[in-house]
Parts: C-alpha cells; structure tokens; sequence
C-alpha cells in the first residue's frame, strides 16, 4: 500500500433524519458537524435520509405492488385454477 492517500478511517455517528436513530461506526465519510455520544466522546455526525430503523424492508412496512405472479395474472385471465 502507498503511504498518504487512504483516507482516515475514524469512528462516526451516523443519524437517520427521518426517525432521529443514531448510531456509531467506522467511516472514512467527513462532516463537519459533530455530536457528543453517549460514552462522552465526541465525534463527527453523518445526517442520512434512510437507516435499518426507517427502511421499510427491515421494518416489515413494505407493500407489495401486483397480487400474483404471471402464472397467476394468466389462470385468473382465462379462469383456470
């Protein structure tokens, strides 16, 4: 590896504005804002739009979009079961 052009590689809190859930982590991402975290320290603060805590994915929110697959749309069409 070349010396000097891997960015640092620190400790971030990272805060899903859409639910305020906060959570620290390792990142090479920069900010300029910081927050002070729960053991006292203080590090710098990553603002993201979606987390583990708003995505309806891992919330069990999501909606599916067509009831039935092809096969399904096809019996339905020509009522076959």
């Amino acid at each position: 590896m070349k010396n000097e052009i891997h960015p640092e590689y620190r400790k971030v809190v990272f805060l899903d504005t859409s639910s305020d859930f906060k959570f620290l982590s390792g990142s090479t991402a920069t900010s300029d804002e910081t927050i002070e975290w729960e053991d006292g320290n203080t590090y710098p603060l990553i603002r993201t739009e979606i987390s583990s805590a708003s995505h309806p994915f891992y919330t069990g929110k999501q909606k599916a979009d067509k009831a039935g697959g092809r096969v399904d749309r096809f019996k339905k069409k020509y009522n076959m079961k």
